[in-house]
């Protein structure tokens, strides 16, 4: 056999070792960071000490070629700088470089300065490759690691001949080494690459994997919730979360007792019974996690010395006060093993189910306080304005009957309207209509002293409110503002447009309006009305207030999200 296939065999069975080895490696965390292009320096630093290794152990397990040493060292600068950029490798290089150095030779010098250069050549193109964008496919592609390389191998050979003397011996060196080492370091490093590039596909399915899981757990547990679990939401629960999971069992609890288990052992695992398991206790008890793997923390079942399940994760469940109101529990058999992934899936799903309760919990409190301002709202029908409407019917009823009979039906209408409207939301139409009652009323109780304008955008007549808003501001300007006059009130109710959005104004002339209330019953009203504009629209959406004294007070309604 001649020399170049020696040589060629010799340096495959090389590679063959460092890739047997850097598969092992993989299987660990500390290839991790070989597969995250990543700026932080820890990443940098791990892998400028595997790829400094690399070249350091390329180098002594090299083989002897003439007072040269024919190696694979080429692998951990080039892979050491495409994979952490131009510092890192040319520190890899350097390293190398040095450590080649040392081990003499009449090519020491050539091959310390072309191992620098490969790691920063390596890194010069890990720089160009993030300059063109998409560059993490494109730095992983083991096409690219062949390429380079290679050229990488080509610029040490040119490097021997221009450095090592004498010349003579230099070229019978490059002859003899160079096919080896092109081919396979070349081939070395694309399959190098190849093996972290599996690894990082891996890594993103599993990630994947449990992404979508996630997001289909909580897809599915959206709405099944109360604001505490029942047998009935947590037997769905349950079934879900073992589809989900493919775990052997899954059970839930209250604090004292179990109200749903499915799956491996759900005929002694009974539902209804008192909670008797340590590790559950415990994990109410304390407010943790608690995780039974069956071998180094044991697993015993509390109903049945028979049971087929052999290890269980119990996850703690909280209120929106990070109260323990019960535990979500997975269960594995005996036979099989309980899964890192299952672990972190399972406490994920504890805070998924924490989060929905939250949500739920706020939600029904929302809609109970909503329910709390409408019936205030409601009530705030002041005795003094039904007394007043009573007597002005009263006064007129023998002047004229017609002018009666229409005050008795405007005083019917606004009656109805606030006994019996129960839905928070009404249109912008059906409340003018529940002002315009009240006003024909004061307008008549007010005669002369008191005339009405109102023009609003037909545009804006469907537009949602909450019920209650705009009464309650018309008789606040009245009550507060014109009735105040000896002469001359005036009520305005009309729209506007300020910075592109519709607003609804109720103004008077007034201008007796005080920041801070006179009268307990005008702050009760005004503050009624901005809490629920708020809740509806948002908090950017109270009340404003704009008021010039003796001349007008203007409160404003921004109808959110309608464009003028």
């Amino acid at each position: 056999m001649s020399p170049v296939m020696i040589l060629l065999v010799s340096m495959a069975q090389q590679m063959s070792m460092f890739l047997v080895i850097a598969y092992l490696l993989s299987k660990t965390p500390l290839f991790l960071p070989l597969s995250n292009i990543s700026a932080r320096l820890p990443n940098g630093l791990i892998i400028y000490f595997i790829f400094s290794a690399f070249c350091i152990l390329a180098s002594l397990f090299g083989h002897t070629v003439n007072d040269a040493i024919a190696n694979t060292r080429a692998v951990g600068a080039v892979l050491g700088g495409l994979l952490g950029g131009p510092f890192v490798g040319l520190a890899v290089g350097l390293t190398g470089g040095i450590h080649r150095f040392t081990l003499g030779g009449f090519t020491d010098v050539a091959c310390a300065v072309s191992t620098t250069l490969e790691g920063l050549l390596g890194g010069l193109v890990h720089l160009w490759v993030r300059k063109q964008g998409h560059y993490e496919s494109q730095l992983f592609s083991p096409k690219r690691a062949l390429v380079v390389t290679f050229f990488a191998e080509m610029l040490q050979m040119a490097l021997i001949l221009l450095i090592a003397r004498p010349f003579d011996q230099a070229w019978a060196l490059v002859q003899q080494i160079a096919l080896p080492m092109l081919l396979i370091n070349s081939i070395g490093a694309a399959m190098f690459m190849m093996m972290i590039q599996d690894r990082r596909k891996l890594y993103n399915e599993f990630s994947s994997a449990g992404s979508d899981q996630a997001l289909r757990l909580t897809e599915r547990l959206v709405g099944v919730l109360g604001d505490r679990p029942d047998q009935a939401s947590a037997r769905r629960i349950a079934d879900i979360i073992k589809e989900e999971t493919q775990v052997a069992a899954v059970g839930i609890t209250n604090e004292t007792e179990v109200l749903a288990f499915v799956g491996l052992g759900d005929d002694h695992h009974k539902i209804g019974e008192t909670i008797t398991s340590e590790q559950t206790l415990q994990a109410i008890r304390e407010n943790r996690v608690v995780f039974a793997d069956g071998i180094t923390t044991p697993y015993k079942c509390s109903h049945s010395h028979r049971c087929p399940l052999g290890s269980a994760l119990v996850v703690p469940i909280r209120d929106a006060d990070n109260t323990v109101i019960g535990t979500v529990k997975l269960y594995e058999g005996k036979r099989s093993l309980f899964q890192s992934i299952n672990r972190s899936l399972g406490e994920g799903i504890g805070r998924i189910i924490t989060e929905q309760l939250t949500i739920s919990q706020h939600h029904e409190q929302k809609q109970l306080l909503s329910q709390a301002e409408l019936k205030v709202a409601r009530a705030q029908v002041n005795p003094h304005f039904l007394f007043n409407a009573l007597n002005t019917i009263n006064a007129v009823i023998k002047r004229s009957p017609e002018t009666a009979r229409s005050l008795v039906s405007d005083l019917s209408l606004f009656l109805r309207i606030n006994l019996k409207r129960n839905q928070s939301v009404s249109t912008l139409a059906q409340e003018l209509e529940h002002a315009n009652a009240y006003l024909h009323i004061e307008q008549v109780r007010f005669a002369d002293r008191l005339s009405i304008e109102q023009t609003v955008s037909d545009a804006l007549l469907t537009q949602n409110l909450p019920t209650f808003t705009v009464q309650p501001l018309v008789e606040n300007a009245i009550k507060h503002g014109t009735s105040q006059l000896l002469e001359g009130g005036q009520v305005r109710i009309y729209s506007r447009t300020e910075q592109g959005v519709a607003q609804l104004v109720v103004e008077d002339n007034a201008g007796r309006y005080s920041p801070t209330p006179g009268a307990e019953s005008e702050g009760l009203g005004m503050n009624i009305v901005d809490t629920r504009l708020k809740h509806h629209f948002g908090s950017e959406f109270g009340l404003q207030v704009e008021c010039e004294p003796e001349r007008y007070t203007r409160v404003i309604v921004t109808l959110a999200g309608v464009p003028a």
